[in-house]
C-alpha cells in the first residue's frame, strides 16, 4: 500500500529517524511502511496523521492536501477581550494560501479593530505548530493561545515576571502579565 507519509514528512522537514522516535517504532519499520512494503494498522495510521498534523485521508491521497489553499480555523480579535476559535481543529472554510505556505500553514480571520480599523476581516496566516514563546518572538506579531482558551493576534513583549508576557495591539490597551500556552509568528496578512 503506497502512502504519502514520506512526502508529507519531508515537506515538514521531519527526518525519518525523528518521526520513528516520535511514533515509538524502529526506523526500519517506518522505512518499510513508507515504501509500501508493510500495511499499517488503523491505530498506527491515526498516530502518524496526528504526528504529521494531517488528516488520515491525506496519507493516501494521490497528492497531499491542496496547497493552493489553507484551512481557515477560526476568527480572532473584536478588541482585546473576545475571540472565537474553532477548538475542534476542523476547518471553517478554505482560503488562498500565502506564497510561503507549508503543510502547517493555517489562517484566522480578524474580527474587530484591535489591530487597527483597516484590518477588520483580514486573514492572518501562521504555521500551526503551537510552540512555547521564544525570544525571537519578542516584538513580533504572533497568534497566541491563552490559558482561558482565547486565541489572539498580538505583539509579544517580555514581562518582568518570568513566564509572563505583555500583549500589545494598535487600538486596545496592552494586556499585562499574561501567560501564553502557545505562540506562532504571523507569516502573512491580507484582506479577505
Amino acid at each position: 500500500m503506497t502512502t504519502n507519509i514520506a512526502k508529507i514528512r519531508d515537506a515538514k522537514g521531519i527526518s525519518q529517524v525523528h518521526l520513528a522516535e516520535r511514533l515509538g517504532m524502529h526506523v526500519t519499520s517506518l522505512n518499510r511502511l513508507e515504501r509500501g512494503k508493510t500495511n499499517p494498522s488503523t491505530t498506527r495510521l491515526a498516530q502518524i496523521a496526528r504526528e504529521l498534523n494531517v488528516q488520515v485521508a491525506e496519507l493516501f491521497a494521490d497528492e497531499p492536501e491542496d496547497h493552493g489553499t489553507v484551512r481557515l480555523v477560526g476568527y480572532v480579535g473584536a478588541g482585546a477581550a473576545a475571540s472565537f476559535y474553532n477548538h475542534d481543529h476542523g476547518e471553517l472554510d478554505r482560503v488562498n494560501a500565502p506564497a510561503d505556505a507549508t503543510l502547517d500553514t493555517v489562517a484566522v480571520e480578524v474580527r474587530g479593530d484591535s489591530l487597527g480599523p483597516l484590518f477588520d476581516r483580514w486573514l492572518v496566516y501562521y504555521d500551526d505548530v503551537r510552540s512555547p514563546v521564544t525570544t525571537d518572538m519578542y516584538g513580533k506579531l504572533c497568534v497566541v493561545g491563552l490559558p482561558d482558551d482565547r486565541v489572539l493576534v498580538k505583539r509579544i513583549r517580555q514581562s518582568r515576571t518570568p513566564g509572563f508576557f505583555h500583549l500589545e495591539s494598535n487600538t486596545e490597551p496592552t494586556i499585562l502579565d499574561v501567560q501564553i500556552l502557545w505562540a506562532a509568528k504571523v507569516k502573512a496578512m491580507e484582506p479577505r
